[in-house]
């Protein structure tokens, strides 16, 4: 029992020692263990680390260190290893706040604007005031301002350019109480306004935000807010644009885009060759090509629309994906009879299509009449086509589109270098 009394006593002893030794500037970042370690060290007080603590460190993977002959420490090295788990949502919201801290307003900017408009100044010489600030935050406090004068009220122009100018600022926080004050009133919006926020809402990200909005609009009293042909595209091109070319996402999507469809041309809204090629294209990108085969051959006998050249690469994009060369060819062929020259993404699928399947002939044709039409041929394209044709024995060929990706290479880093 004494024993052990002694042995707690001369531990306390040792560590209150090692604490008075310790500078202040140690013992305030004590928190971390590589100062810790490392004020220890220029203290002084472990003259003698034994080698147990030096392969702890090692072992565990806190830190290396390196021994002299004498078995003395003569520097240690520590450090933490990172971590390779993905951010939470809050540390990103963190992180953002801390490289976008928050702007200052220029009061002087502010005072000048205010100083501008008459005594019973309307709307519109606000609308103006705001049109003419290029400062996003005084065009928030002058809208902000304005709300507080008596005998003033805001109309659909003032909303209308505040919501402009925010949401171009990507200062969404303030756009959004300003769409609240818009809801807010029954009798203030109309299609442009609402179509803004819409716009502004899609291109933050917010779909759920901008979904509400549109429900809105489709629930409003006032004829003026009802949704339009515009407000479709806009919510066809945000929703398009989720799937990040993953098929199953793409698929999610599309049965959303194809509900609003339906709900477009329900409510009255004749459809338009760009709400035509959005089905068509999310069709493709969710690999269901017989569905926007099928809205293509509708265009013109059901909708009374024409396709254009943006329909046709979807679809070439789409038949050389599922490896159908036949299809994608006499699609080709009908594009190019309309006058419509393909772009490079579906020249470098039907290249790369033709040449798997086998026919290295008719993708070598298909790429020189690309390179004739101005695309750009691709590191895949080559890649492909080179190696097809030497696997059928056509080494020649595969010198030749060799040495013309080369001389391209080539002009491209001649013309970079000025030479």
């Amino acid at each position: 029992m004494a024993a052990a009394r002694s042995a707690f006593r001369s531990s306390i002893f040792r560590i209150a020692t090692a604490r008075s030794l310790i500078s202040p500037e140690a013992r305030i970042s004590s928190t971390d263990p590589s100062s810790t370690i490392s004020s220890l060290l220029q203290t002084g007080i472990e003259g003698s680390i034994p080698r147990s603590f030096h392969s702890l460190l090692a072992s565990t993977g806190f830190g290396s260190t390196r021994i002299s002959s004498q078995g003395r420490s003569v520097s240690v090295s520590v450090y933490m290893s990172y971590s390779t788990t993905l951010p939470t949502r809050s540390l990103r919201r963190r992180i953002s706040k801390r490289n976008n801290p928050k702007p200052i307003l220029d009061e002087s900017k502010f005072r000048e604007t205010v100083s501008s408009l008459p005594p019973r100044f309307t709307p519109e010489e606000l609308a103006d005031a705001i049109t003419l600030q290029e400062d996003p935050l005084v065009c928030f406090h002058l809208f902000n301002w304005a709300s507080q004068q008596p005998r003033f009220k805001h109309e659909n122009c003032t909303y209308h350019i505040a919501i402009r100018k925010l949401g171009a600022a990507k200062m969404y926080k303030e756009m959004d109480d300003v769409v609240n004050q818009v809801l807010s009133v029954r009798h203030i919006g109309n299609e442009n306004l609402y179509n803004s926020i819409l716009y502004y809402f899609t291109k933050a990200g917010k779909l759920i935000r901008a979904v509400n909005i549109f429900r809105h609009m489709t629930a409003s009293k006032n004829l003026e807010c009802r949704p339009t042909i515009r407000t479709y595209h806009i919510l066809f091109k945000a929703l398009l644009g989720q799937g990040n070319n993953n098929s199953y996402t793409s698929h999610m999507y599309m049965e959303t885009i194809r509900s609003l469809f339906r709900q477009m041309v329900d409510n009255g809204i004749e459809p338009d060759v760009f709400a035509l090629n959005c089905l068509v294209k999310g069709y493709v990108l969710s690999l269901h090509v017989n569905d926007a085969l099928r809205i293509f051959h509708q265009m013109s006998v059901v909708y009374n629309c024409q396709p254009n050249s943006f329909t046709y690469d979807y679809l070439i994009h789409g038949l050389c994906a599922q490896g159908r060369t036949i299809n994608a060819r006499e699609m080709l062929d009908e594009m190019k009879g309309k006058g419509f020259v393909p772009n490079g993404k579906s020249y470098n699928s039907l290249v790369n299509a033709l040449a798997l399947s086998g026919a290295v002939d008719d993708a070598v044709s298909c790429l020189w009449e690309m390179v004739e039409n101005g695309r750009v041929v691709d590191l895949i394209t080559y890649t492909t086509l080179v190696s097809e044709s030497c696997r059928k024995g056509k080494y020649d060929e595969a010198r030749r589109l060799l040495g013309g990706w080369v001389r391209r290479i080539g002009f491209r880093l001649s013309g970079l270098s000025g030479g």
